[in-house]
């Protein structure tokens, strides 16, 4: 992947929807009076927030809906003034929530695909519609996860099933629970190791997830990963997989072979890091990964 040029300004937001009286979708367009445009709801990522975040915090400020986030949609760039701007897009589902205008955005309209089309002021925003409609809408969210920081095994004289988080792994289990909900509540299945459980203990608690241990994630452990994220993609059930990061690069191949697709050329994680697999009707949608 090319990276930004340096002054990138970078920004997220989402292609909302949710089904129409007939079942088609209805996506929400905003206006904006500073410009006296019609566009997705979008806005410019915080100084040290992450960019999933950034996107569904936007789309509720700028529609008073909490979204879901679904499959990656195009990335747009385009210059802003002197510098390039670049905006990362979502499909999101979410209800129409409570729209409450002001001075930067004044109207919402819950538009079907063709009038919401003629409706964009921006070619740019034409091709995320237009890539939103030629994809599945509706997609299940499977997460695997590498644990956040540990320390250093040879530092931990105890059995490493116990070493916990560091004082850097908190901080980051804490900024996962703040990105993972953007995606919505699954199961969460974890390493039987007491970091991985750290890990997603934020994330289970806010959602009111059960965690369920599996020593097929267990580092160490004799049973193949591979055969297990097979299981969970044929139930299709959303599901977080906190795992080790040597347990990664099989979790993903496997997946993304189940799935008819090619495996990613690196898939390793950092610590904290995740691969996020949309899935629909036994195909794979689109696969993103973050570093938190």
């Amino acid at each position: 992947m090319t990276p930004d040029p340096p002054g990138t300004i970078r920004a997220a937001g989402a292609v909302l929807w949710h089904p129409g009286p007939d079942g088609r979708p209805l996506v929400a367009i905003i206006h904006r009076p500073r410009y006296d445009d019609w566009s997705f709801p979008k806005g410019k990522v915080d100084r040290d927030e992450h960019l999933v975040r950034a996107a569904a915090r936007e789309v509720w400020e700028e529609t008073g809906v909490w979204p879901v986030l679904g499959r990656r949609l195009p990335t747009v760039r385009y210059p802003r003034g002197d510098r390039p701007k670049r905006v990362d897009y979502w499909a999101a589902t979410g209800d129409e929530g409570r729209f409450v205008p002001n001075d930067e955005v004044d109207q919402i309209e819950w538009l079907p695909l063709d009038e919401a089309k003629g409706r964009l002021s921006y070619e740019h925003d034409v091709a995320v519609l237009e890539a939103f409609a030629a994809g599945p809408l509706r997609t299940t969210p499977y997460i695997i996860l590498r644990h956040a920081s540990a320390g250093e095994k040879r530092d931990w004289q105890d059995d490493d099933l116990l070493r916990p988080l560091d004082e850097e792994g908190r901080a980051q289990a804490q900024r996962l629970d703040d990105v993972l909900t953007c995606y919505g509540p699954t199961r969460v299945i974890s390493s039987a190791t007491a970091r991985c459980l750290e890990t997603v203990l934020p994330y289970a608690a806010r959602t009111g997830s059960e965690t369920r241990t599996d020593w097929a994630v267990t580092v160490g452990a004799s049973k193949a990963p591979g055969d297990r994220i097979a299981e969970f993609l044929a139930d299709g059930v959303p599901v977080l997989i906190c795992t080790h990061g040597e347990l990664v690069p099989e979790l993903v191949s496997r997946a993304c072979e189940e799935l008819g697709a090619e495996p990613p050329d690196d898939p390793r994680l950092p610590k904290a890091g995740f691969w996020v697999l949309q899935v629909a009707d036994g195909a794979l949608a689109s696969t993103e990964h973050h570093a938190c």
